[in-house]
């Protein structure tokens, strides 16, 4: 019977780590239903592409997942350079959808590895 609690235990933990590790949202998802996903806080990864400019503690940059196109704004100033992989962290805003378009912007709160 010993072994039952620590098989309880580590089943325990799995779950927990599982729901620590939170995957990453195709931009496409976020774009097809912006209101879905407003004000949450998503993940997202892929390379910085059209743009990225940053000065005086504020910044913004375009991420290209292969399934579509965001705009982050950062308060870092430092944006990475265009072509480079990023993996995002941050509170996903709809602006506007209109017929087939949606316009949204990722508020960046934190960077990881892809």
């Amino acid at each position: 019977m010993p072994a039952r609690p620590a098989a309880t235990v580590v089943f325990a933990s799995a779950l927990f780590l599982l729901a620590a590790c939170r995957g990453t949202v195709p931009i496409r998802d976020l774009l097809d239903d912006p209101g879905r996903y407003d004000g949450e806080r998503v993940r997202v990864e892929g390379r910085v592409s059209g743009f990225s400019f940053g000065a005086l503690g504020r910044g913004a940059f375009q991420v290209d997942d292969g399934t579509g196109k965001l705009p982050v704004v950062s308060e870092r100033g430092a944006t990475p350079r265009e072509g480079a992989r990023v993996g995002i962290e941050g509170i996903f805003r709809s602006v506007f959808t209109f017929g087939d378009r949606s316009g949204a912007v990722l508020l960046e709160r934190d960077r990881f590895d892809p």
